[in-house]
């Protein structure tokens, strides 16, 4: 298949062929036809690249239901986990791939302690509360 004229951020042909085969049958099996593949993978580019909300995905990509539905599905089944070995595995058997400085490692991401999950009124907090009133006790 070739894709249209190349967008800026969207997959050109080249990586089109090596992710086409990765992915799942593009008819269905009952049902209608599901919309194109490589459509939908560029509208889940052009989200994750713009950072924008489902709804505002423009509409060459496809409706944004179906583009959500389908990136949902796929990471339900693992599929881009996979799909992201197996490209690691191509890209390494070639040579392409240096393991010293290709890797994410989120490990050491703090987060901020008012991000969601923080308790409120922490000990430090509290310390800081009491000092404060013992400092004002001993005053009067």
């Amino acid at each position: 298949m070739i894709l249209p004229p190349h967008r800026r951020g969207d997959l050109t042909n080249a990586q089109w062929e090596k992710l086409k085969p990765l992915l799942p049958a593009q008819k269905p099996i009952v049902g209608r036809p599901s919309q194109d593949h490589s459509t939908t993978i560029n509208g889940i580019l052009w989200l994750l690249r713009t950072g924008a909300p489902w709804r505002d995905l423009p509409e060459r990509y496809g409706s944004w239901q179906t583009v959500c539905g389908r990136f949902y599905r796929w990471r339900r089944t693992g599929l881009w986990a996979r799909i992201l070995a197996q490209l690691q595995q191509q890209a390494d058997h070639e040579g392409n791939l240096n393991w010293d400085i290709h890797f994410v490692d989120g490990s050491v991401i703090r987060a901020h302690q008012h991000a969601a999950g923080a308790k409120r009124g922490t000990s430090i907090q509290k310390v800081r509360y009491l000092q404060e009133s013992k400092f004002n006790n001993e005053r009067h």
